[in-house]
């Protein structure tokens, strides 16, 4: 059971505008500090000179004060800022003039007058000197107009990836369910059903997966001229990566356009930009929401891989294919007299595809642990 309530050792210093208390206790729980009629109330359970227990003071300022307090408590102590209604130099803190026992000068931050008053014209003129320098930077004409642009952007995106992602996910539940009752006979015919309810799916998204992934290339211009602040890099490996399977596998041999997989790379690319582009646009805004925020710096963790999977798989199965037909094979003229086959490129393109997956795993995570990771105390 705590003994009865004793008075801290208080330590004070005073500026034009405040005034400091640094209250000597430790460990300090409950904290109850308040100021009523320019009287300040504190009490609060601590480690102080007679251990633990329930310390309490009041002191009656000198001035006028506001009436509300700023108090912040660390470990070893509690320090307290109090406002001055008025500018002015106290010949004193409290209203008696003999000073409490247990209030005593703070040295640390003890300034007299005339240095307090250097100390503040040092202030204001550091403030005059950044005015003057932020009005020497040129102001940007056209701020208003690239945010619009990137606005925009982000928006056109967010609905065209948003159009993909539902019309696959209606398509999928409706011929998912018509197929149902032929799939029960057994696994292998469920697949078969499953795969007939993907077939299509080039020929129905294709147009605006052209138009978006066309429209994605404005990243690589926004990012080469200073628009925004992503890496060159990793906007590069994901933008002509995805195209490439696009256009160049997809878009080259329609063997390709009626298989499975192509529903899983559309899919995971579309969920991916559902949340990343709302999240830049609402950036260009200012406004930061916070499950948004988690979610674009999180989805991507497993969609990102399954994503670069899936791209793997539309390769390996177009190699016989482009072997087959001799597509894209380059035959050089003598005396050379070689074909560079475009299977070994697309094998060689299979390395980099994963080299590329590494990189942008790696940049992403960096961000994940800007954004997600635990932020670090400013002290004042």
């Amino acid at each position: 059971m705590a003994g009865p309530s004793l008075r801290p050792h208080v330590h004070w210093a005073q500026r034009h505008r405040q005034i400091f208390l640094r209250v000597e206790l430790s460990d300090v729980r409950n904290p109850d500090i308040t100021i009523t009629d320019n009287v300040l109330h504190f009490r609060a359970q601590g480690h102080g000179a007679k251990g633990d227990n329930i310390y309490e003071f009041e002191i009656e300022f000198l001035e006028p004060v506001e009436p509300k307090p700023v108090c912040r408590v660390t470990q070893r102590q509690l320090n307290i800022t109090v406002q001055k209604k008025e500018s002015s130099w106290w010949e004193r803190l409290t209203k008696q003039e003999k000073r409490p026992l247990f209030l005593a000068p703070d040295f640390d931050r003890w300034l007299d007058e005339s240095d307090a008053e250097m100390e503040l014209k040092e202030k204001e003129e550091e403030k005059i000197n950044k005015m003057k320098i932020e009005s020497r930077v040129p102001k940007d004409p056209f701020k208003h107009l690239k945010k619009g642009y990137l606005i925009m952007y982000n928006l056109v995106q967010f609905l065209g990836f948003s159009w993909i992602f539902v019309n696959m996910t209606v398509r999928l539940f409706i011929l998912g369910k018509g197929n149902m009752e032929i799939c029960l006979f057994s696994q292998a015919v469920g697949f078969l059903c499953l795969a007939d309810s993907f077939y299509d799916t080039f020929h129905t998204i294709s147009d605006m997966m052209y138009f978006c992934q066309t429209l994605a290339l404005m990243e690589i211009m926004n990012s080469l001229i200073g628009l925004v602040r992503s890496p060159l890099i990793p906007s590069v490996v994901q933008i002509f990566g995805r195209n490439f399977v696009l256009f160049v596998i997809l878009g080259s041999l329609e063997e390709m356009q009626s298989k499975p997989v192509v529903f899983f790379i559309f899919y995971f690319w579309s969920i991916t930009e559902l949340f990343r582009y709302p999240y830049y646009m609402l950036s260009c805004m200012g406004i930061e929401w916070k499950p948004l925020t988690w979610l674009r710096y999180t989805v991507w963790i497993p969609l990102y891989p399954l994503g670069g999977l899936s791209e793997a798989v539309c390769i390996v199965q177009s190699i016989p294919i482009f072997s087959e037909t001799g597509k894209f094979s380059l035959g050089l003229p003598n005396p050379l007299n070689v074909t560079i086959q475009f299977p070994f490129v697309l094998q060689i393109y299979l390395i980099a595809l994963f080299l590329g997956i590494f990189v942008n795993f790696r940049h992403l995570y960096k961000q994940r642990k800007q954004h997600l990771g635990p932020k670090k105390r400013k002290m004042k």
